[in-house]
């Protein structure tokens, strides 16, 4: 599951609104809909995007967050690292290979260093 996949299942499931029913009224299908919320589709365009903030009436920063959690929310990374250090290459095949071992609690941390800030446990 993506952060958008997640968002937009929380807001649904929130307002009562089934899969089905959802998809219907944005006019799509509901697998794409199952496959965005699931991250099995690439990152949602800013069309549907913006569909989706007014089908819940997300307005100002709610609806900036939902685009931004749409932009971090693709599920086959690609990462260059040409013209980065070897130690760059070898985090990013390392992490690449290991990513669906590490626990929860690591992957907050390694967020948080990404994100500037430390983690509060």
């Amino acid at each position: 599951m993506t952060p958008f996949g997640l968002r937009v299942r929380n807001l649904r499931k929130s307002r009562g609104i089934t899969l089905k029913k959802m998809a219907a009224d944005l006019e799509i299908s509901s697998a794409y809909l199952s496959a965005l919320e699931h991250g099995h589709r690439g990152r949602p365009s800013w069309s549907l995007v913006a569909q989706i903030c007014d089908y819940f009436n997300i307005i100002w920063d709610d609806a900036e967050e939902l685009q931004r959690l749409a932009s971090l929310s693709h599920p086959k990374v690609t990462v260059d690292t040409s013209g980065l250090s070897p130690l760059a290459t070898e985090y990013a095949n390392l992490l690449a290979n290991q990513i669906r071992d590490l626990p929860e609690p690591r992957l907050k941390e390694m967020l948080a260093y990404l994100k500037g800030r430390r983690t509060e446990e």
